[in-house]
């Protein structure tokens, strides 16, 4: 048997061989010969790469033979393509020229992850984001990736709609464009309806799950969004998109862009209008918007004018659909009917509308809301180790909602009782709009250095102000009194500063050994009418201070794979009604996240995935727990422990030449280590309090998953079939199972094809059928419960979300 075995073992030495060969070289500048290190290598439509050591050197293992092409890039460089016919190992060398013009990717250096980080992120490519766009919100465009769950007021993402990573809440995502902060400064969210259709205009997103890196606005307590828009294009072009689909859903988009002019000059713009009825009763949407982009490109210098803008009309879908409805359940409908007193027409409402029931019918109860935005932007390299950013920015709001409210009583807007003869009236029917008229505006720069060697390292940071009028009128009455038409009854202006300075760094001790340092400093300054000690509604301040430090190492096991770790510490400020709703004595503190990432990541030919674990660990997270404080309003309350922790898992593999699957999974565990409930109780006339040890954070599946099967048959022709599956959640922080969204399971079919004519560059041809198995799912909603008759009667509510729909598009480009 040995002697055998040994001549056939030494006949197999050639097809081992013949398996494992290597493209290595050296990559340098042209000009001085100085190695480059960190330039990337990849192999074109494989998932193998790599990236250049301190002294140049770069090595692609595991190749077979046969034809490649090797894609070189490093910014501040011209990008190399080099076709390579491999039938032995092969030294290749590059010489990189410095680029002609200064790329548009230096403007987001400062805020990314790169590859090498010791960071859990993920990038969403131009093609992917192309792919994708129907003209559904963008958060609907990043629903499969890792941890996330998106969802849609109107059922069908058109409108308003929320996006959620690892559990947190949008008020805990930071937003920024091009750098530069997007996240509402009192409320801390991020209002995607005003901004429709802007995934056209957008060129690469980095998510950044945990604290991240530093970056400038509001705190990330889940995740960053670090959103690019439209970079350089070459040659001019112009693009006509059209989509239509399931309840008269209607996108049209017209994009220009006149190329680079004397290469200097560049200036895009796009035109959009969306419509839709909306999956649920009356939740139409009438958006329009545009993107304007004008740049100077020179060899060291860049600048750039980005103006944006969206406008909203968007019918009110806010109010959810009560639990029995969704359920069928008649009976029930009945007793929330009598329990909360509606009246006939509200009743033949509910009764009669179905998972698509809006309580709305007012027929003008909208949200009508413009903001524009403007961003000036500077790049100037001063030599190939220093690059410096600026910024300046404004962005300028203005609008209401509008709703009809019956019986209201005149107190309740400072208005005196209206008396007739002998009678006393104290309450009417009325129409109210409440406007929010707001400025944000500041700076944020960076400077960023790069030894070519060991170092790279960025001093960056922001100074940014909000002024924001608040106030509400009446616009009609049934009953007016001496009020007139417009009656302000409220006023509440508000100025808020935000100041941040940053810097970080990243130190490679050897060729494997990657350290990397991140501090950071934040200053807030809030001004707001709010409560005093004597309940007197009095202008006040307050000033905050936040260290934010983050550190991190990075192991290079070889070209392909790397193991992480990272330490972040972030702390975050309370929203505008936890310090409105809310006296000094019951004010609530900030809340503090301390982040532990642990994390691999391996590439390959056919197959590249990582694994990651994280614990955010919560100290003073803000929840709500039912509780009135002593202004009487349902405030947030500090909970002093709180955790999520779990682990992530991403792959993506080419199984067949072309056959490629993309998945990943999420599991986590997400507790409040000690949690009060406080329950109105109508008989006593007081509250109630109930407590637990442990319970789940609410909002946080503890298991989510995605998987994306993509078969191109023939070139050009993309068939897709996705799958999200997300775990059941609760509704509050009990744990209590009568309060809780249950797991569901969605699967969509998408198709791609492009062809080429001789009048048209391209014509692509794409349709989107979602939920294909009608799957009836609710991925958010609320829960209020109070204590009537002895009895603990509890109020859910649902966002149902719309079975199988479709949307198709046309897109022609010249």
């Amino acid at each position: 048997m040995k002697k055998l075995l040994m001549p056939l073992a030494l006949m197999a030495l050639p097809f081992f061989a013949w398996a494992q060969l290597t493209i290595s070289g050296r990559i340098t500048d042209a000009a001085d010969q100085e190695p480059l290190p960190g330039v990337h290598v990849l192999v074109q439509n494989t998932y193998k790469g790599s990236f250049s050591l301190s002294d140049g050197t770069y090595t692609l293992t595991g190749l077979k033979p046969g034809n490649y092409v090797l894609e070189v890039s490093f910014v501040g460089y011209e990008k190399r393509i080099q076709p390579v016919e491999l039938t032995e190992s092969t030294s290749l060398d590059f010489a990189l020229n410095r680029a002609t013009i200064l790329a548009d990717e230096v403007i987001v250096q400062a805020t990314r992850a790169s590859e090498n980080s010791p960071t859990t992120f993920t990038n969403i490519s131009t093609e992917e984001i192309r792919e994708r766009n129907f003209g559904q919100d963008l958060p609907f465009l990043l629903n499969q990736t890792p941890s996330v769950v998106v969802t849609s007021d109107a059922g069908a993402g058109v409108g308003y709609t929320g996006i959620r990573i690892r559990g947190s809440d949008p008020t805990r995502i930071n937003v920024t464009i091009n750098g530069i902060p997007y996240n509402d400064a009192e409320s801390q969210g991020t209002f995607w309806v005003n901004m429709p259709d802007f995934a056209s205009s957008v060129e690469n997103i980095q998510i950044q799950r945990g604290v991240g890196t530093s970056t400038n606005g509001a705190g990330a307590f889940g995740a960053s969004l670090n959103i690019q828009t439209n970079t350089l294009k070459q040659e001019a072009y112009a693009e006509i998109d059209n989509s239509y689909g399931s309840f008269n859903t209607w996108r049209h988009t017209v994009k220009v862009g006149s190329g680079l002019i004397a290469g200097k000059w560049s200036f895009d713009g796009r035109l959009s209008k969306i419509s839709s009825d909306g999956y649920i009763d009356r939740a139409k949407s009438d958006l329009g918007s545009y993107f304007v982009s004008g740049g100077y490109h020179g060899k060291s210098t860049l600048v750039k004018l980005n103006i944006f803008s969206g406008k909203e009309v968007t019918y009110q879908a806010w109010y959810g659909t009560p639990e029995s409805r969704i359920r069928n359940d008649r009976q029930g409908m009945l007793a929330y009917i009598d329990r909360n007193g509606l009246s006939e027409a509200d009743a033949a409402n509910l009764l009669n509308s179905g998972r698509t029931y809006n309580y709305y019918t007012y027929d003008n109860q909208v949200d009508n809301y413009q903001q524009d935005n403007y961003q000036l932007i500077l790049s100037q390299e001063i030599n190939k180790h220093w690059n410096i950013n600026g910024a300046l920015h404004l962005t300028r709001g203005k609008g209401y909602y509008e709703e009809f409210r019956p019986d209201n009583d005149f107190a309740d807007y400072k208005l005196p009782d209206l008396t007739i003869g002998d009678s006393v009236i104290a309450s009417t029917d009325l129409i109210r709009r409440r406007w929010l008229d707001n400025y944000f505006y500041g700076f944020t720069y960076s400077a960023n250095y790069t030894s070519l060697g060991r170092l790279s390292a960025t001093l960056g940071g922001g100074w940014n102000r909000y002024k924001g009028k608040h106030f509400g009128e009446i616009i009609w009455a049934r009953f007016a009194g001496n009020s007139n038409i417009r009656e302000r009854y409220y006023e509440n202006d508000a100025t808020k500063t935000d100041f941040n300075i940053f810097a970080k760094a990243n130190y490679r001790f050897t060729d494997q050994f990657l350290a990397y340092v991140d501090l950071q400093y934040r200053r807030i300054d809030y001004s707001f009418l709010g409560f005093d000690t004597n309940l007197n509604n009095v202008q006040q301040a307050t000033e905050l201070h936040f260290f934010n430090p983050k550190a991190g190492l990075t192991y290079q096991l070889n070209n392909q794979n790397n193991i992480y770790l990272s330490y972040s510490i972030g702390n975050r400020e309370p929203t505008r009604d936890d310090f409105t709703q809310s006296t000094p004595q019951s004010r609530p503190k900030h809340e503090t996240l301390r982040n532990l990432e642990v994390g691999y990541r391996k590439g390959g030919k056919n197959l590249t995935w990582g694994i990651n674990y994280y614990l955010m660990d919560y100290k003073n997270q803000l929840v709500l727990t039912g509780q009135i404080n002593d202004v009487g309003a349902y405030s947030r309350t500090n909970i002093p422990k709180s955790y999520r922790t779990g682990v992530e898992l991403d792959v993506t593999a080419k199984l067949l030449p072309a056959l490629q699957w993309s998945g990943n999974t999420t599991i986590s565990s997400n507790k409040i280590r000690n949690y009060n409930e406080f329950i109105d109780n109508y008989d006593l006339g007081d509250q109630t309090l109930l407590t637990y040890s442990s319970t789940d954070i609410a909002f946080s599946p503890k298991v989510m998953a995605g998987s994306t099967f993509s078969y191109t048959p023939v070139k050009n022709l993309g068939l897709h079939f996705i799958s999200k599956y997300v775990g059941s959640q609760y509704l509050d922080n009990t744990s209590s199972e009568s309060r809780k969204l249950d797991a569901f399971f969605v699967n969509d079919v998408r198709i791609n094809y492009t062809l080429r004519t001789k009048f048209i560059r391209e014509v692509g041809l794409n349709l989107l059928v979602n939920n294909i198995f009608d799957e009836l799912y609710e991925p958010n909603g609320y829960t209020y419960s109070y204590i009537y008759d002895a009895r603990v009667v509890t109020e859910n509510f649902y966002y149902p979300q719309a079975g199988t729909n479709f949307l198709a598009s046309v897109t022609l480009k010249f």
